[in-house]
């Protein structure tokens, strides 16, 4: 077995040993059920033997005929057997079942009331639904299966004897061969089920976290890098999913060995058995042992401990076992910093926006020519003929009813985005088709939901500006407000959990980042939105005050009002304009105006 599997066994033993010492009287009656078993085992293949030779061979079918109605009878005698033994194991597994629902529920109750980061245990009622279930289920089936084995393989094994020692000679060594075999395949076989689970999750984990932060990996032009991240996730699962089917074969090949060769070994040597003194009443014997008992119980053996015995460890371990240390959460992060794999180059940091813009005092800073969007041949259109120019360092707000595109015109603006007619530019470029590197140093996208990787506080500020000294990182932290977070923490060279930091604070932290960025245009998806509105005016008047051009996607009026002019999607047609004469011109900005004061 494993190393892990080893450790588990250590920390289960003691509590194993506790569990079986109170439960004695229970043991005895489910040996002695067992025992009657293994006479049952017994008895049926030496009938068989006696009605053949000493009967129906011998000229006396009624001898014969005898003997094989007590065979009938121990047959039919299984039933009240299993019945007795079904009733004993009742009073092992449900008592291991109601001590496991009281040790998850303790457990449960004890995390809650320490209260530490996570909150509540949400894998709680998994433990004690189908969890427990689980280690109840695969106790009760490796109790019965090892106990149907031993006995009934010392029934088997004793009537052979009885029958003839030379009949052991033959059936013993390939049936131990394949128990060998099949004992030497558990410890690679759970090796790579291991390996083969981990990398499932691993590549399950990484494509969900892809797919939700597709639009982020295009932004940033980390889809290679992710893609690549992908492959070699696929390409492990692919090479644990080969082993385990490689120790797959070998354990049926087990399976093979012992459960057909002693039958296959027993027919070439009837002829060497008859020259031994082996009556045919005793091979017709030996053969209904095999494959009566022997072969039947020593295939449900083999199954059993290659499944429920590692499942169950397994969910006794995370029961019964320490308390795991709480995962970090794992975030996403691609535009503004990546729990997956960056592409390594360009570097976004490094990349001088003079490399691509043009002459930005000539050039708008983001124009839009009779830009049209539709999801499909027929469907009505997001944005309808929307022309647009912004100058380079003007603060334009965006507002406009839920649903209505403002999301759709911001990643039409990151490049994101095609539109279905017409043109976007940025700097003076069109944005369509244009390299990820390029757009990534043009223009910064901050998203609803905010990412915040596991690492320094100083890299995540500094993600899009790996160069920012430290006194340009003070101040972007003071002009936020981030300084109480950010002590909080434990400062700059402090590790940063995402899970224990608040949506506004996640937003704050990548707020500060795009502000350090080198891109001269900002574009605020209502990145705010978890902000109080004092931190939500200050955040907004530190990036209006950087060098640049911003364009946010406005959830408040106070937005709007800081801004230089204001954008009004209607779904019918589109007004730019000051606040003042928005409100003269556009009945629904003064109904969004009303909505937001009252």
């Amino acid at each position: 077995m494993t190393s892990a599997e080893a450790g588990t066994l250590r920390r289960l033993a003691p509590p194993a040993r506790r569990f079986l010492a109170h439960r004695k009287g229970v043991l005895v009656r489910l040996a002695l059920w067992s025992l009657a078993e293994s006479g049952q085992a017994f008895l049926v293949g030496h009938a068989v033997a006696r009605s053949v030779d000493e009967g129906f061979l011998a000229g006396d079918p009624r001898r014969g005929l005898l003997w094989l109605g007590i065979a009938l009878v121990a047959v039919l005698s299984g039933a009240r057997v299993v019945r007795g033994v079904f009733a004993q194991l009742a009073g092992v597994t449900e008592p291991l079942r109601d001590g496991l629902v009281r040790r998850a529920v303790d457990r449960s109750m004890a995390r809650a009331a320490q209260g530490g980061p996570g909150g509540t245990d949400r894998a709680a009622v998994s433990r004690l639904t189908n969890q427990v279930e689980i280690a109840r289920d695969s106790f009760a089936g490796l109790v019965l299966t090892l106990r149907s084995f031993v006995f009934t393989a010392a029934g088997a094994l004793l009537g052979l004897l009885s029958l003839h020692p030379a009949l052991l000679v033959v059936v013993l060594p390939p049936l131990a061969a394949g128990l060998a075999l099949f004992l030497f395949t558990l410890r690679p076989m759970a090796a790579a089920q291991r390996r083969a689970l981990a990398a499932d999750e691993a590549l399950g984990d990484h494509a969900a976290r892809a797919r939700t932060a597709l639009r982020d990996l295009a932004a940033c032009g980390t889809g290679p890098g992710t893609e690549r991240s992908g492959a070699d996730l696929v390409a492990d699962a692919a090479a644990a999913a080969r082993t385990l089917a490689g120790w797959a074969a070998v354990r049926t090949a087990a399976l093979g060995v012992a459960g057909h060769l002693p039958v296959l070994a027993l027919l070439v040597a009837v002829e060497w058995l008859r020259g031994h003194g082996v009556s045919v009443g005793a091979l017709l014997g030996a053969f209904t042992y095999l494959v009566q008992s022997l072969l039947p119980a020593l295939h449900t053996l083999m199954t059993a401990l290659g499944a429920a015995g590692s499942r169950l460890l397994v969910v006794l371990d995370r029961i019964l076992g320490p308390e795991p240390e709480p995962e970090p959460e794992v975030e996403v992060e691609v535009e503004l910093g990546s729990g997956l794999e960056p592409e390594p180059e360009p570097s976004i940091a490094s990349a001088p926006v003079a490399a691509f813009a043009v002459d930005t005092a000539a050039a708008p800073a983001l124009e839009l020519r009779a830009v049209t969007l539709s999801y499909g041949v027929r469907a009505e259109p997001v944005l309808d003929a929307l022309d647009l120019c912004v100058a380079p360092g003007e603060h334009l707000a965006v507002v406009g009813p839920s649903g209505i595109g403002k999301s759709t015109l911001t990643r039409l603006v990151a490049g994101t985005l095609a539109p279905s007619r017409g043109e976007v530019r940025v700097a003076g470029r069109p944005v369509t088709g244009r390299p990820a590197a390029e757009l990534a140093a043009l223009r910064v996208l901050v998203p609803q939901d905010a990412y915040v990787f596991s690492g320094t506080v100083g890299d995540n500020l500094a993600y899009l500006r790996t160069d920012a000294c430290r006194t340009e990182l003070d101040a972007a932290v003071g002009a936020f407000g981030l300084g109480p977070l950010v002590e909080r923490l434990g400062g700059l060279d402090a590790t940063v959990r995402p899970a224990e930091l608040s949506p506004g604070e996640r937003q704050l932290v990548a707020l500060v980042r795009a502000y350090l960025s080198p891109a001269p245009l900002l574009l605020l998806d209502e990145a705010t939105c978890h902000l109080d509105p004092a931190s939500e005016a200050r955040a907004e008047e530190a990036l209006a005050g950087r060098a640049g051009t911003l364009v946010v996607v406005a959830h408040r009026l106070s937005s709007a009002v800081r801004a230089d002019r204001t954008l009004v999607l209607d779904g019918v047609r589109a007004q730019c304009g000051r606040h003042a004469e928005l409100l003269g011109r556009s009945p629904l900005y003064r109904e969004l105006t009303g909505h937001w004061n009252s």
